[in-house]
């Protein structure tokens, strides 16, 4: 854990911040390399992927108050605290509010959506990789306490100062399980663009891999808020079966067009 990559007095650089960043650049760079694959403009997707982007930093913030109001409605300056700017959020809200965005930018560009959305959707799954290791840096989203091998134990003060990061306990990895497996999801989505599919199918396999990811890495992480309905599942799992539940209609839905396949 290495929260902060340069301090100087009072001033430091965020690791998280700068792993964040080099996430989105990286998205960028892939989402703008598949779209000259499916014949898109560029830079067109490039700016939709900055706009997204965007909404994705707010929906996350967003969601994160809404998911524990009941602590934000009595202590309204955190909402605009250092320590709610420098959180991560409900990745989940972002990309819900990501989405959204995304639909109305396509319609006023013009833009293919569901070819679009294909295009941009292997970037998300590489970004959120630095993202998760931003947060693996920074000691927030810890996991439940862990005596397996591969358990780690937090000991910066700092973390435990912005984000109450648990110290001297064994941890499960959560950061780096959410990392792996978007580096998984990745890969295999990146493998999938370049054959024959079908406008809509690589997005939809997308939601269907993060989702499922998601929903089971939620087991092993410390609950942020409570869990509604008074039942087993946390919001960010009643968020995955969601997302999972669009991601199959869009990986099984059949287009008019037989298929897809980028230029080489």
């Amino acid at each position: 854990m290495f929260p902060q990559l340069l301090k100087i007095g009072d001033f430091f650089i965020p690791t998280y911040g700068v792993l964040v960043t080099l996430g989105f650049l990286a998205g960028l760079w892939m989402a703008a390399r598949l779209a000259r694959r499916s014949g898109l403009d560029p830079t067109k997707v490039v700016d939709l992927g900055i706009y997204c982007a965007l909404a994705g930093i707010l929906g996350a913030k967003l969601f994160m108050v809404i998911a524990d109001f009941g602590y934000y409605r009595q202590n309204l300056r955190e909402i605009f605290s250092l320590s709610t700017l420098q959180s991560g959020g409900v990745f989940q809200g972002g990309l819900i509010l990501a989405l959204i965005t995304a639909y109305v930018v396509i319609r006023r560009n013009k833009l293919p959506g569901l070819a679009t959305a294909d295009a941009l959707a292997p970037g998300v799954a590489l970004g959120h990789v630095f993202g998760r290791l931003g947060c693996f840096s920074a000691g927030c989203c810890w996991g439940l306490e862990c005596h397996r091998p591969w358990a780690v134990t937090f000991r910066n003060p700092v973390a435990h100062e912005l984000f109450g990061t648990p110290l001297d306990v064994p941890l499960h990895p959560t950061q780096l399980y959410e990392a792996f497996a978007e580096a998984l999801i990745f890969g295999i989505l990146y493998w999938r663009f370049g054959r024959p599919h079908r406008s809509g199918s690589i997005l939809g396999l997308y939601l269907i891999l993060y989702s499922s990811a998601r929903f089971v890495i939620e087991f092993f992480r410390e609950p942020e808020q409570a869990f509604p309905f008074g039942g087993p599942f946390s919001p960010a799992q009643w968020i995955a079966m969601g997302t999972l539940a669009l991601g199959v209609w869009l990986f099984a839905r059949k287009s008019s067009p037989a298929s897809y396949r980028p230029a080489d």
